[in-house]
């Protein structure tokens, strides 16, 4: 196993479909074809459109293949007391392979994310953990965020 970490870029679209869309699977159990044919549309614009910029993705390759990836979305917003300069990153769909588990390759990306983060001044990065996901995010300096307010979600 040759790993690499890096950043990915235009030429990595491919790669990030295919892991978002296995996360995807992991996540929920399953995705209709008509949900992959979807998703597979949205991504590729999506990516095009932010890579790089509103959203970094930090992947681990073993050879060409990408088999780990975390991104960081990036999002301002009105400067507050606890986030003055109203620059933060969110963490989203960490995904390893299956076979790739267990070996370190998540924390890693992890730390580069933070690292990254804090080199281009965020305010803080928050996620939303699995129960699998947990202990790694923790390890790397996570906290449980005490909830000032009630998480609420108006759906269309």
């Amino acid at each position: 196993m040759d790993i690499i970490f890096t950043e990915a870029t235009e030429e990595d679209i491919a790669e990030l479909i295919r892991l978002r869309i296995a996360y995807m699977i992991d996540d929920f159990g399953s995705v209709s074809d008509y949900e992959k044919e979807c998703m597979e549309k949205q991504l590729s614009d999506y990516f095009k459109r932010k890579l790089g910029d509103e959203l970094v993705a930090f992947a681990a390759k073993d050879g060409d293949r990408m088999v780990s990836v975390a991104y960081l979305h990036i999002i301002e917003m009105p400067a507050n007391s606890s986030l003055l300069n109203g620059i933060y990153g969110v963490v989203l769909s960490v995904y390893t392979e299956p076979e790739y588990r267990g070996k370190g390759l998540c924390t890693q990306l992890m730390n580069n994310l933070l690292e990254y983060g804090k080199k281009r001044g965020l305010g803080r990065v928050d996620l939303s953990a699995t129960k699998e996901g947990h202990p790694i995010y923790e390890k790397v300096g996570f906290v449980d965020k005490d909830h000032h307010y009630t998480e609420m979600r108006y759906k269309y």
